[in-house]
């Protein structure tokens, strides 16, 4: 099928040539002509299918013609985190260039001030988080009595972030009359109920899950001691060779020591994680497409929904907790029919989620020896008692595990933190020391393209 028959118009059609898309994704396929006919649709489709362009294209077709009135947005879309709000607005500009629709970004770590001066105006389409929308309804710059479509994205990722009381704040702001679009990676009880309690007789449209990465990534493992994975680090890098690339943390705090460290080698570093003004997350995300960063040490939640081409590498420098959330981190390389590269440094510990993520893809990870290249069958570089042929003696296992659970604990009672998240393995990971030594079979020469200028 062709877009052609989606039932788009002429502009939008053009818009969608130039930017070089010629077929539509299955999500696309399915909720474009549902959404035309303006009727609620639950679409279950992950990050990375094409679901923003799946309901940005027919929202503009829907609204075109009409005008929007001071404070009085004709649309909103509600978004999780600034970074996905952005890229929504980035498809407005992009497939609604030959139309004359407004749109406003209303995100925390922007000039309130600006923001409002847009909404005085009038809009078309409203993109926020619910933090900021809500304070600026409350401060009574915007009225939500005019709208006419209410798109709900990443109903899942609201969910967990704590944002479903502000939803259902918002919701009960808009009028009763009007088109839901609600989308989803899964349907947990609680945005289900959701979509039962503020949807209208809605279509189901389910694209199957991103269960398995992409052919054109290749996927190695490396087995480390905690206080080697710098180092191990430091000669994967050194060994590849590396456009740009995302260097993924499991926690926050993290991102700044490896970040530091990395520096300190001599890379072109930066962090990205959501304490950062957004300011300045703007920066590094232009600094980092233009090429004066070369890794970008992040988290999850600051990467998810980042769309940018062309980035040869992903470094997991800690083994996710959830194994969809390994496929999401190396979805960040190999696309749009382009080749790219995966590394994961395990330690002793992550067997359990390195299982889990074999489970989900359905295939054995390469486990490489980066002092050779060669597939390595039982032992890691820096650790060899964290191989993989250790993984099933459950004497040690039981010991491994009960010493884990217990630093989690004290970590936990330390600082406060309690795990809410549903299914969601414990974060019991230390604090990662500089310690650590070469590993052979590398030189100490530092490639030209990671020198600094």
């Amino acid at each position: 099928m062709s877009f052609e028959e989606l039932g788009l118009g002429p502009e939008v059609l053009k818009a969608i040539a130039e930017r070089g898309y010629t077929k539509p994704t299955p999500i696309q396929e399915k909720a474009i002509p549902t959404i035309l006919m303006t009727r609620d649709i639950v679409g279950l489709a992950q990050t990375g299918t094409g679901k923003t362009a799946a309901f940005t294209l027919p929202m503009i077709e829907i609204l075109f013609g009409g005008r929007a009135k001071a404070r009085m947005p004709r649309s909103l879309i509600l978004e999780p985190t600034r970074e996905l709000a952005a890229q929504v607005a980035e498809n407005f500009d992009v497939y609604g260039k030959y139309h004359k629709l407004t749109k406003a970004l209303l995100v925390g770590g922007e000039s309130m001030g600006d923001q409002i001066k847009l909404l005085d105006r009038g809009v078309d389409v409203l993109i926020a988080t619910p933090g900021r929308l809500l304070d600026l309804f409350d401060r009574g710059n915007i009225l939500l009595s005019d709208i006419k479509i209410l798109v709900i994205d990443e109903a899942d990722r609201m969910l967990d972030m704590g944002f479903i009381p502000d939803i259902e704040k918002i919701v009960s702001k808009v009028p009763p009359m009007r088109q839901t679009l609600l989308f989803s990676a899964t349907m947990p009880p609680e945005i289900k109920k959701l979509a039962e309690k503020f949807l209208s007789n809605p279509k189901e449209i389910t694209v199957a899950a991103v269960s398995a990465p992409a052919e054109s990534v290749k996927q190695s493992l490396v087995w480390a001691g905690r206080n080697d994975k710098k180092q191990v680090l430091d000669s994967i890098i050194r060994q590849e060779e590396v456009k740009n690339a995302f260097v993924f943390c499991n926690r926050k705090r993290d991102i700044g020591d490896l970040t530091r460290w990395l520096e300190r080698k001599g890379y072109k570093a930066a962090p990205m994680h959501g304490d950062m003004p957004q300011v300045n997350r703007n920066e590094t995300l232009k600094r980092f497409k233009d090429g004066e960063i070369v890794l970008l040490v992040c988290s999850d939640v600051a990467a998810r929904g980042l769309d940018i081409a062309g980035v040869s590498h992903v470094f997991n420098f800690d083994v996710p907790f959830n194994a969809e959330d390994y496929v999401h981190r190396i979805g960040r390389t190999g696309r749009a029919g382009m080749t790219g590269r995966a590394w994961t440094i395990a330690s002793s510990g992550d067997e359990k989620f390195v299982d889990s993520i074999e489970r989900l893809i359905k295939k054995k990870i390469d486990v490489a020896d980066i002092g050779s290249g060669k597939r390595d069958d039982g032992e890691g570089a820096g650790n060899r008692s964290a191989g993989r042929g250790d993984r099933h003696d459950r004497g040690g296992d039981r010991g491994r595990d009960h010493n884990h659970r217990r630093d989690r604990d004290r970590d936990n009672n330390r600082n406060g933190n309690h795990n809410h998240n549903n299914n969601r393995p414990p974060r019991h990971y230390e604090q990662e020391d500089d310690i650590g030594s070469n590993a052979p079979g590398f030189g100490n020469e530092m490639p030209d393209f990671f020198k600094r200028k």
